[in-house]
């Protein structure tokens, strides 16, 4: 099977900068390197991730992504897609297969992609396109985080942050292993998050030096700004606070916090651990198969057509979606 076109249309930006910034544009269709696969998107779904690396935040990652903007244009990191082609090396995927992939730095918000086949996890039929792209980022990201706080059945979990992508997950992953799971949301978020698995669920503006203190084996933060310390308050003797969120400074980000909590948790019984979450096929075939057995279940927030992609960037850069936010693929060439 080979691409029938040359050229393809992709939501593509030039500089860092807001999602006002990025536009549809043509340019050459991607061609799979060695141990690379192309794959024809099916679905996209976006992250915050996508938001940081649009808008070039903080400056210390741009070395890594490009100085003045990125070097991927396209944003999309999370895709569901078809095999269309493969690269040099390739032989545990085949054309026609479907996958869900982690795009290094994006690419997905376009007709093809190109996706590391070490990447590339099979989508079980049972998995629409739409869900299984919710998966990578959000839910690799909570998975890991549970795993770093050790949280296993019988532990008392409190998420702070717990209406988007990863709190979503993060609850029901928690509630799966067996958790008493406690969440902070908005007020009208609740009834999602106790129908997704939460015990208990408080507003997110409550003070948490009002929240109980030295209940928890864990807490995994995702938003907010909270003092280390007074998270540290919330855990058991031997408990973890996990960080997954935070913005920090338009400069270093979160290193700073990063660097407090290492300290803070020398000779401490509290720990804090700072979550650097990472592409994990392993956790997204298992997420695939709770997906698949009915046990896992994605929040999707909207889907929107390709061709109003812009939309989409504009809304996940608010932060205010509850759970996922998807684009269907553009109706792509077709592929003989």
């Amino acid at each position: 099977m080979t691409v029938s076109t040359t050229t393809m249309t992709a939501w593509m930006q030039h500089r860092y900068g807001p999602a006002s910034g990025i536009r549809r544009h043509e340019r050459t269709t991607p061609e799979p390197r060695r141990g690379e696969v192309l794959l024809r998107i099916e679905a996209t779904a976006l992250n915050a991730g996508d938001v940081r690396i649009m808008l070039g935040d903080p400056l210390v990652v741009r070395p890594a992504f490009g100085l003045r903007g990125p070097r991927q244009p396209v944003r999309g990191m999370d895709v569901a897609g078809t095999v269309v082609a493969l690269g040099d090396g390739v032989t545990d995927a085949t054309v026609g297969d479907a996958v869900v992939a982690e795009l290094p730095g994006g690419g997905g918000l376009a007709p093809f992609a190109t996706a590391p086949v070490a990447r590339c996890v099979p989508r079980p039929e049972a998995v629409p396109p739409q869900i299984a792209a919710t998966l990578p980022i959000a839910g690799g990201t909570a998975w890991q985080a549970l795993d770093l706080a050790g949280v296993t059945e019988g532990n008392r979990v409190l998420i702070l942050g717990a209406s988007g992508g990863v709190g979503t997950f993060a609850v029901q992953l928690a509630a799966i292993r067996g958790a008493e799971v406690h969440a902070t949301s908005g007020e009208q978020h609740h009834p999602l998050l106790s129908g997704l698995g939460a015990a208990r669920v408080l507003d997110r503006n409550t003070p948490v030096d009002e929240l109980p203190h030295g209940e928890y084996d864990a807490v995994i933060q995702i938003a907010g700004g909270q003092s280390l310390r007074a998270l540290q308050r919330l855990t058991r003797p031997g408990g973890t606070v996990v960080l997954v969120g935070g913005d920090g400074g338009r400069v270093l980000g979160p290193i700073p916090r990063m660097l407090r909590a290492a300290l803070l948790s020398i000779g401490s019984r509290h720990r804090i651990r700072p979550l650097a979450a990472v592409a994990k096929p392993d956790i997204l075939a298992n997420l695939l198969d709770l997906v698949a057995q009915g046990r896992l279940h994605p929040v999707i927030a909207d889907e929107y057509a390709f061709e109003a992609a812009g939309e989409a960037m504009a809304r996940i850069e608010t932060g205010h979606a509850a759970g996922k936010l998807v684009v269907h693929a553009e109706d792509s060439p077709t592929a003989s």
